[in-house]
């Protein structure tokens, strides 16, 4: 099976097996929000455990 293109753009694996993610809505619009929510929209987050399953499928790992 393929690797789906949009996927690896756009998640990374941890040493630990976890699945990293960027935050969404830091693109543009930014003057209405605060500097402590633009800052905390810099880091990466995790994916939820609900959807680590379908992405782990996309990424072909299963």
């Amino acid at each position: 099976m393929k690797t789906n293109s949009s996927a690896k753009k756009r998640f990374t694996i941890t040493g630990s097996g976890k699945i990293k993610r960027k935050h969404a809505f830091k693109s543009h619009i930014l003057t209405k929000k605060s500097k402590k929510r633009k800052r905390n929209l810099t880091y990466f987050g995790t994916v939820s455990k609900a959807d680590e399953k379908n992405i782990k499928l996309l990424l072909n790992m299963k």
